[in-house]
């Protein structure tokens, strides 16, 4: 039985998966919208994106002597005004600065919201409660895209900013129902909390995770064209095939939850990045089966969110006393994959080969992840043993 008072952290994840996902889905729609290219209209995908990294540790800085409540609120209200702006932006430059401004509180949002799930969660269940939170992005893939994407085909696209826009206003509201009153850090200040960035297991940890997430981006980038021109889907299979895509991740986010209580976040993290490189691998052996590429775009969506509750884990055991800081990190270091991913398994294809080529660079970029957190690994286990030993 899910709490109360984490309903409104999943239905914010809903509202902010939707707006960074539907974007894909509409994007013929907007550049018509505005008299663009769609190269252009791209853009407005990568000012989001950048948005997010600039704003995830740098809004939760600001806000740090805030109660959790209070900032996630504030998050919500600024991304109901710019995802409402998106919605009546008039031209192509006014769009960019209403994504770019809609991205700031999205990992903030994330960040401050997983120190929130773990102080509602009952005993042992900390990493499941962030689930819950990260379940609503998932489902944002399941439901809100391709609703969103139908409403932009045939009503408006402008329709389905103003949609997203109420339900952060919905989310803000319940914030402030649902959610118990936190204290604010008592010694929180700016300056202390960017003391976290001198430890190098917090950099480690964001590196594991813009390297390891890097191999699912690489994948799921080329994925629709993978599916069309080598497993030879059709054109109309390849929506439902996304649908599964991310029930996956829905699925795997949950598992994760339970996975990260049962042990340690880092040896869970270890863990899914070996049977990420694992799958990754068996989309590129594999690519000419229709049956096994069904079965594999289930399954990899689901390992990689599943590594969504223990990396949030992490990164708030090693950021101790910016707990918030330190979590918001998470999803700067999910969109560094993202861009890493895209653009890496970007480099084959441009140089004329098929599309299996950027499953061999995902397969890479996982197994380095993995040797990175076999080292971080290495490192805590050298650290406690000298701290044992002292």
């Amino acid at each position: 039985m899910i709490k109360k008072s984490l309903v409104p952290l999943a239905l914010g994840g809903f509202g902010i998966g939707m707006t960074e996902f539907v974007m894909m889905g509409i994007l013929p729609d907007i550049a018509h919208g505005l008299a663009i290219t769609i190269p252009q209209a791209g853009y407005l995908i990568s000012a989001y994106a950048l948005g997010v990294v600039v704003g995830a540790p740098t809004l939760v800085a600001l806000l740090a002597k805030r109660a959790p409540r209070s900032v996630l609120i504030w998050l919500m209200l600024i991304f109901t005004v710019f995802n409402a702006l998106s919605a009546f932006a008039p031209n192509f430059h006014l769009m960019m600065l209403s994504r770019f401004m809609a991205g700031l509180p999205h990992g903030a949002f994330f960040g401050v919201g997983a120190v929130v799930a773990s102080r509602l969660a009952d005993e042992g269940r900390s990493a499941a409660a962030v689930a819950t939170m990260l379940a609503g992005l998932t489902l944002a893939n399941v439901l809100g895209v391709p609703f969103g994407t139908w409403l932009g085909h045939n009503l408006s696209w402008r329709a389905v900013f103003l949609i997203v826009a109420g339900i952060g206003l919905l989310t803000a509201i319940s914030l402030k129902k649902l959610v118990p009153w936190f204290p604010p850090n008592p010694g929180g200040s700016l300056r202390q909390d960017l003391r976290i960035f001198r430890k190098p297991s917090l950099w480690l940890a964001i590196a594991i995770t813009a390297i390891g997430t890097g191999g699912f981006f690489a994948w799921f980038s080329y994925i629709a064209p993978l599916l069309s021109d080598v497993t030879r889907f059709g054109a109309g299979t390849i929506p439902i095939i996304m649908t599964v895509v991310g029930v996956g991740m829905t699925t795997g986010v949950l598992f994760g939850g339970k996975l990260a209580d049962k042990f340690a976040p880092l040896p869970a993290i270890l863990i899914l990045l070996v049977t990420m490189a694992t799958l990754l691998f068996l989309n590129g052996v594999l690519a000419a089966s229709q049956p096994a590429m069904l079965v594999l775009a289930f399954a990899t969506g689901a390992n990689a969110l599943a590594l969504g509750p223990p990396i949030q884990m992490l990164l708030m055991e090693h950021s101790k006393g910016a707990e918030m800081l330190g979590s918001s990190l998470g999803q700067s270091g999910f969109n560094i994959g993202n861009a890493t991913g895209a653009f890496l398994g970007g480099i084959p294809l441009s140089l004329g080969y098929s599309y299996v080529s950027a499953q061999w660079v995902a397969t890479g970029l996982a197994l380095l992840g993995v040797a990175l957190a076999l080292l971080m690994l290495a490192l805590t286990g050298k650290a406690q043993a000298v701290s044992a030993a002292a």
